[in-house]
Parts: structure tokens; C-alpha cells; sequence
């Protein structure tokens, strides 16, 4: 009963601060950290998350343009078999009023052979030559006189491949003359049922007279 008492009496010293409690002295002792060493460099080596960046912006999405598409053209109205005419072009073109004529109308005339035995026909002139054309192959002192030549026609109203056939008088080189001036001569080549015939040949004469003195 005696400790019961005085255990009481000393506690209720104690809650009303008669006795002061004895103060504890600064430990002296080392403190050793036994964590290990993995553990604390995993601990400091974290790296330290990045700042988040704004999530950039998707690109606008372009839309094709819608391509215009033409028309597909109209079928052009079917081509007739028959041409439109006025009743005049009808009128016109009626072969009954056409004028009535032999088949050999226009012919050329036939005046002998070529030089290889072709038909030589007359010539027709389509241009006739001029005195300075005939006159720059003229000899010297030319009497008056003829010279005849045959020549080939060809495309143009020209002739080509001439030939000497005569003159008048003998040794006068007039059919010369005429034949070196021939290049320049505009000759139409013969018909034959209102055909022109490209290619045969055609007789020229060209007559030479002295003009004054």
C-alpha cells in the first residue's frame, strides 16, 4: 500500500511540473547508412522527366480540286451521200446543156516524127518568146531566115532535150540559136482528146528578119 501511495503522489508531481525531467545528452555515436549502393545511384541517377512539349499541330488536309470535265463532243451529223445544190448549180451542172462536140475537138495537130520515131506534134505557145530571149544567141551578122527544132515537154509548159531539125539558109546556125534559146521558151504540151499529154514532143519554128538597115 506504502509504493501504491507514493507511485501515485510522484506521478501527480510530475503532471503538474514540480519535478523537471532529467535532459538527455547529445549522442556522440556514428551513424553508418547501410543502404546499398546500387539502390542510392538508382535513386539519384532517375532522370528528371522532360518538360512536355506541346503535341504539334496536324497539317491541314488539303482536298483535290474537282476536275471539270468536258462535254464529250457531238457526234457530227452523218455525212450524206449527196451534195446540196441550188437549182441553179442543178441547171448548171445538167449535162444535157453542156455544148455538143466530137471527141477529137482541140487535138493537137501531127506534123511528122520525133527522133526516135515519136509523134511530133505542133507547138502551141503558151507564152510567145521575146526578141531579147531569141536575140542573145543569135550569131553574128544572122542573115534573115528560119531555124527548126523538136523538143520534149515537160511539167511547167516547158520543153527540154531538144533537137536540131533545120534552118534556112544552110550554115546559117539558126536552128542553133533557136535550140541554146529554148530554155526559156513557155510551150503548152499537145492534147489528145482534151488531155494534155506531159512528156511528147513538139516541133518550134521561130522566124528571124532583119528589122531596118
Amino acid at each position: 500500500m506504502a509504493l501504491a501511495v507514493n507511485g501515485a503522489l510522484l506521478l501527480a508531481l510530475l503532471t503538474l511540473g514540480v519535478i523537471p525531467l532529467p535532459q538527455q545528452k547529445p549522442s556522440r555515436a556514428t551513424i553508418v547508412d547501410l543502404i546499398p549502393e546500387s539502390h542510392s545511384r538508382a535513386a539519384t541517377s532517375q532522370p528528371r522527366s522532360a518538360p512536355t512539349k506541346p503535341a504539334p499541330k496536324p497539317p491541314p488536309i488539303i482536298l483535290p480540286v474537282k476536275p471539270t470535265i468536258a462535254p464529250p463532243p457531238r457526234p457530227s451529223k452523218k455525212s450524206q451521200p449527196w451534195i446540196e445544190m441550188s437549182s441553179d448549180q442543178m441547171a448548171a451542172a445538167d449535162l444535157r446543156n453542156l455544148p455538143q462536140g466530137n471527141s477529137g475537138e482541140g487535138d493537137s495537130e501531127e506534123v511528122g516524127r520525133g527522133p526516135h520515131g515519136e509523134i511530133l506534134y505542133a507547138a502551141e505557145w503558151a507564152r510567145e518568146p521575146t526578141d531579147a530571149e531569141l536575140s542573145g544567141y543569135l550569131p553574128r551578122n544572122a542573115p534573115d531566115g528560119w531555124g527548126l527544132i523538136a523538143c520534149k515537154t515537160i511539167p511547167g509548159n516547158r520543153v527540154d532535150d531538144c533537137i536540131e531539125l533545120g534552118q534556112s539558109p544552110a550554115g546559117s546556125h539558126l536552128a542553133s540559136a533557136v535550140r541554146q534559146a529554148a530554155w526559156q521558151f513557155h510551150v503548152r504540151p499537145p492534147r489528145k482528146g482534151g488531155r494534155p499529154m506531159i512528156g511528147e514532143w513538139v516541133r518550134i519554128k521561130i522566124d528571124y528578119e532583119r528589122i531596118g538597115g
